[in-house]
């Protein structure tokens, strides 16, 4: 488990942001800024590249 409480709250931040949930979202439920969020937690957010280019695709030919 968690060492620390704050590893349980990072650790459900990454996971939110990491299922897609837009970060307007999630800075709400973690109680940041937008621009805190991306700062601290920018670096969690990974392998989404091929989905924001078929996102951005999909709306290009909708």
């Amino acid at each position: 488990m968690a060492g620390r409480p704050y590893d349980l709250r990072h650790a459900a931040v990454s996971l939110w942001l990491n299922s897609g949930v837009p970060a307007p979202d999630v800075a709400e439920r973690a109680g940041h800024s937008v621009d805190v969020l991306l700062r601290v937690y920018a670096k969690c957010v990974d392998g989404q590249r091929e989905i924001a280019n078929q996102r951005i695709a999909e709306a290009l030919t909708a």
